[in-house]
């Protein structure tokens, strides 16, 4: 039993730090190794992300899509948003062109930055209702619920919920701290 024992002590003696070196982090026997250190981007989401972002979030990133609501295009966008922002074009040529739901997407935000620049001064690196508030997130709380939604919010606290249940503070959240230098 002696000699077992002994035989053992040596075998985990010889392999053990080989075992352990290349499986568990662990070099030879009481010596960690380091694992690599794994640095978080540090620069901030621009304004590309956002756009890819709110993309995916609205339509998976498809341009060529109507909801069940009738909004239509990789943001979603309805026949009387696009009106107000001076687009006036059939629903199929509007699905077909990429560039235009961009430049769509561009003239919306300007006009909501517009519409709700006092708020985004107020409010923007503040917590209302628990909820970290920034440029961004206001103006993609205005695409989700509209420019005037977003004043009833930060006036009394009113939240915006679309049909399909997704709230002005759900967005609030996901699209905070984006530098979108509009």
């Amino acid at each position: 039993m002696r000699t077992l024992r002994a035989f053992t002590l040596l075998c985990l003696s010889l392999y053990l730090p080989i075992y352990l070196s290349s499986n568990s982090g662990i070099g030879s026997i009481g010596e960690i190794k380091e694992e690599p250190k794994v640095t978080p981007n540090s620069s901030p989401k621009n304004f590309s992300d956002f756009l890819d972002d709110i993309g995916m979030v609205e339509s998976s990133g498809r341009y060529k899509i109507i909801n069940t609501y009738g909004y239509m295009g990789k943001y979603q966008f309805s026949k009387a948003t696009l009106k107000s922002i001076g687009i006036k074009i059939k629903p199929q040529d509007f699905l077909n062109n990429p560039e235009l739901q961009e430049i769509a997407m561009k003239r919306l935000l300007d006009a909501n930055k517009n519409t709700l620049r006092k708020y985004i001064t107020k409010y923007s690196e503040s917590t209302v209702q628990g909820i970290k508030i920034s440029e961004s997130g206001i103006l993609a709380a205005a695409h989700i619920a509209g420019a005037g939604n977003v004043k009833k919010f930060f006036d009394n606290g009113q939240d915006f919920k679309d049909g399909y249940g997704t709230k002005l503070t759900d967005y609030l959240q996901k699209f905070y701290g984006y530098q979108l230098d509009l």
